[in-house]
């Protein structure tokens, strides 16, 4: 199957080159995880390669997003600019523009503009905006379906319930994405915190399901697959 290098060092190794093209993956982890930094790495690498790309931000605004993105010597900007990356932000608080142009103007805008890789940074607020359970159940299989259809791989952020750490805040991103990479706080018997990644799912490729810790630097996330999680 062709894969898709995510552009995390070590994320690729474990999942035996990269994400299948044409899966959505939910990537889930608390605050202060780097989910954001994952996703945006991911499109940078697709950037990189010569692939367009699609950031979809509900929770900072654009400008936000270009200076994380530079915080890494990334130049983002410059790709927005070139029309080889988009950035849309979607307000949550307006429910009902937000479900239109994710039902009617997202699909047609991602083939019109021929992105390969896509990114929403966070389901979670987008699942958050239907109070009632089946429509944001149907909601989010749409969607994904709707992603699929066009072809492109995409990358969705999703936060994680309290007192569990390993389960969606909405519990449903899981069962509706093709692959789940979880990333985790650890805290060590010494006080300190330690990230940590797990590839829970991937439909359709043997990859490792070792915990595994990583690091966010100064040029983004890099997972050391030579270690191991100490506690």
């Amino acid at each position: 199957m062709d894969a898709v290098p995510t552009g995390v060092d070590g994320l690729d190794e474990m999942l035996g080159g990269g994400i299948p093209r044409g899966h959505v993956v939910a990537l889930l982890g608390s605050f202060g995880t780097g989910k954001t930094t994952f996703a945006l790495q991911f499109i940078m690498q697709g950037l990189i390669n010569g692939e367009k790309g699609i950031f979809i931000t509900l929770e900072e605004d654009v400008e936000s997003i270009l200076r994380t993105a530079q915080g890494y010597g990334w130049d983002l900007r410059s790709h927005v600019d070139e029309k080889s990356a988009a950035l849309i932000k979607l307000e949550p608080a307006d429910a009902k523009a937000t479900a239109t142009r994710v039902k009617s103007e997202l699909p047609t805008f991602i083939k019109a503009f021929g992105a390969a890789r896509i990114a929403i940074d966070s389901v979670s607020l987008l699942s958050m905006m239907f109070l009632d359970e089946v429509e944001r159940r149907t909601r989010l299989f749409a969607l994904c379906d709707q992603i699929r259809r066009t072809g492109a791989t995409a990358v969705m952020t999703a936060e994680v319930k309290d007192d569990n750490p390993r389960s969606s805040r909405d519990g449903l991103v899981e069962y509706v994405s093709d692959g789940v990479i979880s990333l985790r706080l650890v805290e060590r018997a010494n006080g300190e915190v330690q990230p940590t990644v797990q590839v829970v799912k991937m439909r359709r490729v043997k990859h490792s399901r070792h915990i595994k810790p990583y690091s966010l630097t100064d040029v983004g996330a890099v997972v050391h697959t030579e270690a191991e999680v100490f506690a």
